[in-house]
C-alpha cells in the first residue's frame, strides 16, 4: 500500500504541474487579448479624435476623402520652424484640392515652442489655426489657447495679401494683429509661424496635393 501511495506522489505532482502550466499559459493568453484589444480601442478612440479636430479646423469644408490617411510630409525649417518633417493632411472633393492642414512649429515662444495646427484653403485662405501644444505663460501667453481666448480664431480668413506679407506681425512691431496686454513674445511668435505656413503653402501647393500618401516622412 505504502509503495502504490509513493509511486502516485510523483504523478500527482507532475498533475498539478500540468494543470499549473495549463492556467499559466491560458492567463498569458488572456491577458495579451485583453491588451490587444485594449491598444486597439485606445488607438481608435485617438484616431477619431484626431479626425474630429481636423474636422473642426477645415470648419465644415466639403470634403470626401480620409483627411487623416492622405498624408504627407513637408520640410522647410525656416518657414515651418521644425527642424524635422511636419505633417500635412489633403481634404479633397471629387479628386480635386479642398484644403491642407499642416503642423508647423512656432520655436520661440516666451516658454518655448508652440504646436500649431494651420488649415489652409485650396485657395490660400486660412480656414483655421489651433495651439495644439505650448508651455505659455497661464494668464498671459495662454491666450493663444482657444479656450482661454478668441485670439487666435482672428487668423480664419486671412491670407498673404490680407493683410500684405510685410504686416504679417503684431501691432507693436508696425504689423496688423493685436498683442496681449503684457505679453508680445507669444502672439509675435504665433503670427510668424501662421504666415510662414502660408509662404510656404504658396511656394509648394501643387507640389503637396501632388505627392503620394504616406505614414512616415
Amino acid at each position: 500500500m505504502a509503495t502504490r501511495d509513493t509511486d502516485a506522489a510523483p504523478q500527482r505532482s507532475l498533475h498539478a504541474g500540468l494543470v499549473l502550466g495549463v492556467v499559466a499559459l491560458v492567463s498569458v493568453a488572456c491577458v495579451v487579448l485583453v491588451s490587444e484589444a485594449t491598444r486597439e480601442r485606445i488607438a481608435a478612440e485617438a484616431r477619431a479624435r484626431q479626425a474630429a479636430q481636423l474636422e473642426k479646423l477645415l470648419g465644415g469644408l466639403p470634403h470626401d476623402n480620409d483627411v487623416l490617411a492622405d498624408l504627407t510630409y513637408a520640410r522647410d525649417r525656416d518657414l515651418l520652424g521644425a527642424a524635422s518633417a511636419v505633417p500635412v493632411y489633403r481634404a479633397r472633393l471629387s479628386g480635386r484640392p479642398a484644403a491642407i492642414v499642416m503642423a508647423p512649429v512656432a520655436p520661440d515662444g516666451y516658454a518655448g515652442s508652440i504646436d500649431l495646427l494651420v488649415a489652409i484653403g485650396a485657395d490660400g485662405r486660412l480656414l483655421g489655426v489651433r495651439a495644439i501644444g505650448h508651455r505659455e505663460t497661464p494668464g498671459l501667453g495662454d491666450a493663444i489657447d482657444e479656450r482661454k481666448s478668441d485670439w487666435i480664431g482672428r487668423f480664419t480668413g486671412r491670407s498673404i495679401g490680407d493683410p500684405p506679407l510685410e504686416r504679417w506681425k503684431v501691432r507693436r512691431d508696425g504689423g496688423d494683429f493685436d498683442q496681449f496686454t503684457g505679453a508680445t513674445i507669444t502672439p509675435r511668435a504665433v503670427v510668424r509661424a501662421v504666415a510662414g505656413s502660408l509662404v510656404y503653402f504658396q511656394q509648394h501647393r501643387d507640389e503637396l496635393f501632388a505627392a503620394p500618401a504616406t505614414m512616415t516622412p
